[in-house]
């Protein structure tokens, strides 16, 4: 298997795709750290759970030397998953709220993907797949302040891995429709349905995307639910 006894972190590993990607990452033969603010419901022989917050970068400091300091630093697999959203007009929006999804969605992975890649360099492999969404690729209303964190993942994707493949390290980016999470929990007015798309369905499309060739990576996979609104 391409991807047995290699190890990952996986951000945002609490709930949703973090939590299924790290589910099926450990049915692979991957060792995983998951890092996240709170401790998934996961018990595995080859998972450990590290509290982070990915918008404090002394917090994934932390984090990290703990992820090192028990399991090593060959980490061969970045998840960067964390992430989140709020709706609302932009004459009304809240401005810790703006400041907060770019801190999460955009700085957690500066943070992070800074942490990881000089061993990936090292070590000429490595495989970063950053968590985007549908809102990087399209203009939602009420929703520029998430639209423009997640089209500022898509950038740094593509500058990213324009600037690591010539050490080996892959760079993808996944950007999902709407999916049966907790990400509408905090959003008034939209709430998940059996319409959507299923987490580990996205989590199995990552894991793909990370079972390929050495000379051969995915940039981007874009993915949406057949019937969104059901069967009319």
């Amino acid at each position: 298997m391409i991807l047995e006894g290699k190890t990952a972190i996986v951000t945002g590993v609490s709930k949703g795709i973090g939590l299924e990607v790290a589910r099926q990452l450990l049915d692979s033969g991957v060792t995983v750290a998951g890092w996240g603010r709170n401790s998934p419901p996961l018990e595995h022989e080859r998972f450990y759970f590290f509290s982070c917050d990915v918008s404090d970068a002394s917090a994934v400091d932390s984090a990290y030397h703990e992820t090192v300091k028990v399991l090593g630093e060959d980490i061969r697999i970045l998840i960067n998953n964390a992430g989140f959203g709020k709706v609302g007009k932009i004459d009304e929006m809240d401005i810790e709220d703006w400041k907060g999804m770019f801190d999460v969605n955009v700085h957690g992975i500066f943070y992070v993907t800074r942490k990881v890649v000089p061993n990936m360099k090292k070590q000429d492999e490595g495989h970063i797949l950053n968590v985007a969404s549908i809102a990087g690729l399209n203009g939602v209303a009420n929703m520029a302040g998430y639209c423009g964190t997640k089209h500022a993942v898509k950038g740094i994707s593509h500058a990213l891995y324009m600037e690591l493949r010539e050490y080996g390290i892959k760079v993808s980016t996944i950007y999902p429709g709407s999916v049966r999470t907790h990400f509408f929990d905090d959003i008034e007015g939209m709430d998940a349905h059996e319409n959507m798309m299923r987490a580990e369905d996205v989590a199995t499309t990552m894991v793909q995307t990370l079972q390929t060739h050495p000379n051969y990576f995915i940039a981007d996979v874009e993915c949406r639910p057949l019937r969104p609104k059901g069967k009319q």
